[in-house]
């Protein structure tokens, strides 16, 4: 099975050594691809002693924090061009558990899904080192996004996916307009509309081990200027 686990960094220095570890243990036979938006830390340098190193690392250097979104166009775009058949996606600061993994796997066997979710929401799902305030604001966009675009999963702003890469071949990528936080749930729009079919298994997410979040207020203002875009299309039809 030919898979690729993608990484975007900017600043996960500290985190990265480990979380690799973790994720060669569950997925021996997968390449591992970071891209790092020139992270000051030293995550970039980091990742050029282990691309040397080993056959089955590489990454992808880009000139500045460009965002999650066109990071992970650029890991499909690598996925596609290398012919793997599965890519997954996941944070870097520990958040997503790699232990995961392996399940993410067998629900895409098991229901013949094109994507699979690690779901914080969908039954058995959970998030620890929250405020109550922060989970009911990611609910409620939640259920905003399935609601306002008729997705049909619990969790749509999660990066813990398992994509098949046929899935995302299909993808005009020039229709893709966030570059941030906000292509989540886009990412998903675009392909149902192509026929995508999806799963989901339950993952405890866990607040970040190290560092700083990503997240910003400016990135929740165009989240909610996504849904409404996409929203309003799903009406016209």
């Amino acid at each position: 099975m030919s898979t690729l686990v993608a990484i975007a960094t900017y600043n996960e220095r500290e985190n990265m050594p480990s979380l690799v570890e973790a994720v060669r243990a569950e997925l021996p036979e997968a390449d591992l691809l970071v891209v790092d938006d020139n992270s000051p830390d030293g995550t970039g340098v980091w990742c050029d002693e282990q691309a040397a190193a080993h056959a089955w690392f590489s990454v992808l250097h880009r000139a500045g924090k460009l965002g999650l979104g066109s990071a992970s166009w650029a890991a499909m775009q690598w996925a596609i061009e290398r012919d793997y058949v599965w890519l997954v996606t996941l944070d870097a600061d520990w958040s997503h558990p790699p232990d995961a993994l392996p399940r993410l796997f067998a629900a895409a066997g098991e229901r013949d899904a094109d994507v699979v979710i690690g779901s914080r929401y969908c039954p058995g799902g959970a998030v620890d080192g929250w405020p109550l305030s922060r989970r009911a604001i990611s609910g409620a966009v939640n259920l905003a996004t399935r609601i306002t675009l008729g997705l049909p999963v619990r969790d749509a702003s999660t990066a813990y996916r398992l994509y098949r890469v046929d899935a995302l071949r299909k993808l005009d990528f020039s229709r893709l307009q966030e570059t941030g936080y906000s292509y989540l749930e886009e990412m998903l729009w675009r392909l149902r509309e192509t026929g995508a079919t999806f799963a989901e298994v339950p993952i405890v997410f866990t607040d970040r081990r190290a560092g700083e979040s990503k997240v910003t207020a400016g990135e929740a203002v165009g989240k909610l200027r996504m849904l409404a875009r996409l929203g309003w299309r799903r009406l016209r039809g």
